[in-house]
């Protein structure tokens, strides 16, 4: 029986291409699984297996405990069960070897089960279960680092929308439905590639999960396709895609004699037409890059032509004014290309026509003009000038560098001092009026006290009529949202946490 036993782990090994000490522990398990339906099935059975002479020895086993009071949810003692058939209590351990330790084990020599049929059945089922975990752990750290690579195999089945890929060497990956580009058929046997989004170990069923919708696809399959990219001649600084239908990159030439736009498209269009039918008919707009933000969003609103464009670096964003006859291929279908370009250049974008472009940028040059007016005590020909001069609001007359406002013509030294106290008096008179404000409220004790807030925000909410949990409780984000320096999540998390006493009075009154 000892040499069948290594015959069986070296034909084992050699066939699947696992290693032998996993299968001598699927074998060891097997005898032990044998051995306790023998004698009932009750029983903790250990048994060793020499891997050199392939001999075996079986034990019966208990676990020492020492059983410790656990108490439950009501604060009461839980009952504790004793197992003889496969524990034994510490005290009697000990009294066979001292040193023993709960959760050791005290044996006895058994009498062993023959390596026959019976048990070789049993030994083939676990071998079998071992050498797919084997396996499954073998591809799991084959692709473990390889997350973001490129990967291609042949279609084993669909199954309600998910596509299942194998890719050799036992490796099985999955496409989700939702991951798939829409519209596009994939039967059985059909080669096909995705970008390698997720190495997971899982107990059964694919390991390796696979995207065909991610910008990173694109972006992998221009790297094949042109060997100037793979070189570091050009590189993609942007991708994104409207899966299945339209896609845009940026591409930045390191050398100069090198178009980086040519270089994708290739000869006759070769390069981005191979790109494009991988996957399935995507068109690709490939843009030049530019470290100037507003050209870079000029060139993403490409084939529509930008007539002039406003930047507010405040809101990360940008007003685009185009021709009224480009208005609907700015936008696309759907809003596609003024979408596409704004994932691609991460501007927020908003197109206009001409006429509502000006239209807009009279009405804040009218609005500033007033505001200086108002807060400057300006006549309208001064608060014009500073309009003119791009000026929007009063901190940037209060901080701006003297030489700036001296730039202008029609401004002498005198005027500019002027403007500049005039400016530094409002926002001074504005930041006590916002203390006096402040100072009129205060918040009611449980909300100074409450978790996450800080004294100055909870007298900023007190000056907003917002003194209690109670009234905290009753607001919804967009209200906090108003308070200077306040983030969506932050404001969730202050109501919810206002909210809490509702919750535990209704659980008190279910009970």
């Amino acid at each position: 029986m000892s040499k069948e036993i290594l015959m069986v782990v070296d034909a084992v090994s050699h066939e699947k291409g696992v290693e032998k000490p996993i299968i001598f522990e699927a074998i060891e398990l097997a005898l032990a699984s044998a051995t306790r339906k023998k004698h009932g099935g009750d029983i903790d059975v250990r048994v060793a297996i020499d891997r050199v002479t392939g001999d075996y020895s079986t034990f019966r086993r208990w676990e020492v405990i020492s059983p410790e009071v656990e108490f439950d949810e009501d604060n009461e003692p839980e009952e504790f069960e004793f197992h003889p058939e496969h524990q034994v209590w510490l005290d009697d351990a000990r009294e066979q070897n001292p040193e023993l330790q709960p959760g050791d084990f005290i044996e006895e020599p058994m009498e062993s089960v023959e390596f026959g049929r019976i048990a070789a059945q049993a030994a083939k089922q676990v071998i079998v279960q071992k050498v797919r975990e084997a396996e499954r752990a073998q591809i799991v750290e084959q692709y473990t680092g390889r997350e973001g690579e490129l990967v291609g195999g042949i279609v084993k089945r669909v199954e309600r929308g998910n596509v299942y890929i194998d890719l050799g060497g036992n490796a099985e990956a999955v496409i989700y439905r939702e991951e798939m580009i829409p519209r596009e058929a994939v039967r059985g046997g059909d080669r096909i590639r995705g970008y390698l989004r997720e190495v997971r170990s899982e107990p059964r069923g694919p390991q390796l999960f696979v995207t065909r919708t991610a910008p990173e696809l694109l972006i992998e399959l221009f790297t094949l396709e042109v060997p100037e990219i793979g070189e570091g001649l050009i590189d993609i600084l942007g991708a994104a895609r409207d899966p299945g239908s339209r896609a845009k990159i940026a591409v930045r030439s390191n050398e100069p004699r090198i178009d980086p736009v040519g270089a994708c498209v290739g000869m006759r269009g070769s390069r981005v037409q191979a790109v494009s039918n991988e996957l399935a008919g995507e068109r690709v707009d490939i843009i030049p890059w530019s470290d100037n933000p507003a050209q870079l969003v000029v060139n993403a609103m490409q084939p529509a032509d930008v007539v002039s464009i406003v930047v507010d670096e405040e809101s990360h964003s940008m007003d685009l004014a185009v021709d009224e006859e480009q208005l609907s291929q700015a936008i696309g279908r759907g809003g596609q290309n003024i979408r596409l370009a704004s994932q691609l250049t991460g501007w927020e974008l908003n197109v206009m026509t001409i006429e509502e472009a000006e239209a807009k940028s009279e009405a804040e040059s009218a609005k500033a003009q007033a505001v200086f007016m108002e807060q400057l005590d300006v006549d309208e020909e001064v608060a014009a000038i500073l309009v003119q001069e791009g000026y929007s609001t009063v901190d940037e007359i209060a901080f701006v560098p003297d030489e700036e406002l001296l730039e202008i013509e029609e401004f002498e030294e005198q005027i500019v001092q002027e403007l500049r106290n005039r400016a530094r008096d409002v926002l001074l008179m504005q930041a006590i009026a916002k203390e006096e404000k402040l100072d009129g409220v205060e918040p009611a004790a449980d909300l100074v006290e409450m978790d996450g807030m800080e004294r100055k925000l909870a007298f900023e909410l007190a000056s907003r009529g917002i003194v209690t949990m109670e009234d905290l409780a009753e607001q919804d984000v967009d209200t906090l949202m108003e308070i200077d320096g306040m983030d969506e999540a932050r404001a969730g998390e202050l109501i919810m946490t206002a909210r809490a006493p509702w919750f535990e009075n209704e659980n008190e009154a279910e009970a």
